[in-house]
């Protein structure tokens, strides 16, 4: 009886011994935090906007910025390495951040100013058709400004008593030929000498026999261009009465124009004619002409002591129209250095950077040295070499795209 009890003491004690250790170890897992282990993701696809690529999602839906639909972009391979410094892109990522590159090259860094100009008509390829004689005018065929004539097109009508009697004189002659045949009188001469004369007031060659086949002087006689281009003023009405050499319509070629702005007086020795520049236009987006400093004038404007500079610039397509808004980049002193485009610098607390391409099709991030450039190149002085692909366009996109998926302190193993 007494083994018995003493057999249940021990299977007690061993019961009680086993329930504190089990409690001992809950309460130790309860109270002491448990180790987690996050894993990128690894998901092959995610959903970006088409309007602001740097919203990453990895479920379909609208964007949380302008609500469109999200789009699927697949990734192969490892996307990122930033132990390596490298950024992979698919060729449809590349699209949508609108990523553009260039090679790095000497560009002239020199002093660069910006002017704003007015867009004018080049007054060297104005034209003007005047009135070759007196008489009234019957009939306007060019009745508004803008309208494009060429030459031979018809322009007004005319009533005028001594255009009938040149074209009198004309007939009398030719007729006198046919019938006279007077040995003493030269009549080519003279049938020559109308027809001049009628040339000269204007008739082409196709009136002038009209009027030897009709054999009659009409009452009013259509004058045509002797001018062509864009009509840009009409110096009468019907029913004026003009005089020889009076002004009827003017006209401009609007394939080459002027853009005309102003320099101050101090200024203007750092520029000179036949300089090149760029001229771009606010209301047709990133379309930039070359053009060149044509005029400086050397008088000052007695009320605001400036110079006005014009400058010349092609216009085939006609896209540029007189009185437009144009900024006029213009180049001072030159400095051909190695430089990258303004828009390829990223710069912030820790410095200043840019994305290049590497020869994988990979992109790493360099940190660079910049020197003092103008508007459009700054120039490097250390950090990248000649010949080095660099982003120009959508830098700021892999910045975003690095620090998204690594977090801003992984940026601190960029290259030097």
């Amino acid at each position: 009886m007494n083994n018995r009890k003493n057999h249940f003491v021990v299977l007690s004690a061993a019961g009680l011994l086993s329930f504190i250790i089990l409690t001992a170890v809950l309460f130790t897992a309860c109270t002491q935090k448990p180790k987690i282990t996050i894993a990128k993701a690894t998901n092959q696809a995610y959903y970006t906007c088409s309007m602001h690529p740097q919203i990453h999602e990895d479920h379909p839906g609208n964007c949380p910025i302008c609500g469109m639909k999200l789009i699927k972009v697949e990734m192969t391979g490892n996307r990122m390495d930033m132990s390596a410094n490298k950024i992979r892109l698919t060729a449809t990522q590349v699209q949508l951040a609108g990523i553009q590159t260039d090679t790095l090259r000497e560009e002239n860094t020199g002093n660069e100013k910006t002017l704003t100009g007015t867009v004018t008509t080049d007054e060297n390829k104005a034209q003007e058709l005047s009135a070759r004689l007196a008489g009234r005018i019957q009939e306007l065929f060019i009745r508004t400004t803008g309208e494009k004539i060429i030459i031979g097109q018809p322009v007004y009508s005319i009533y005028s008593e001594d255009l009938q009697e040149a074209e009198k004189e004309y007939l009398l002659a030719k007729q006198q030929q046919k019938v006279l045949h007077s040995p003493d009188v030269d009549y080519p001469q003279l049938i020559s000498a109308a027809e001049n004369k009628l040339q000269l007031w204007g008739l082409s060659s196709a009136q002038i026999k009209d009027i030897a086949n009709s054999g009659k002087v009409s009452a009013t006689t259509t004058m045509l261009s002797k001018v062509g281009g864009t009509v840009s003023e009409i110096a009468v009405h019907e029913g004026d009465y003009v005089t020889e050499g009076m002004s009827i319509l003017k006209t401009h070629a609007l394939n080459s124009l002027w853009v005309e702005a102003q320099l101050y007086a101090s200024e203007v020795n750092s520029y000179k004619e036949s300089d090149p520049v760029s001229v771009s236009f606010p209301d047709l987006g990133e379309l930039v002409i070359k053009g060149k400093v044509e005029f400086i004038n050397p008088e000052l404007s007695n009320a605001s002591k400036i110079n006005l500079v014009r400058i010349s610039i092609p216009n085939p397509q006609g896209l540029i129209r007189p009185g437009m808004l144009a900024y006029i980049s213009i180049a001072g002193s030159s400095n051909h250095v190695l430089a990258v485009p303004v828009s390829a610098i990223l710069t912030d607390g820790k410095g200043s950077r840019v994305w290049v391409k590497n020869t994988d099709g990979s992109y790493s991030s360099r940190i660079i040295k910049p020197g003092s450039g103008n508007q459009s190149y700054v120039p490097v002085i250390s950090g990248l070499n000649m010949g080095d692909i660099v982003v120009t366009n959508g830098a700021y996109l892999l910045n975003s795209e690095a620090i998204f998926k690594n977090g801003g302190n992984n940026m601190a193993g960029m290259k030097m």
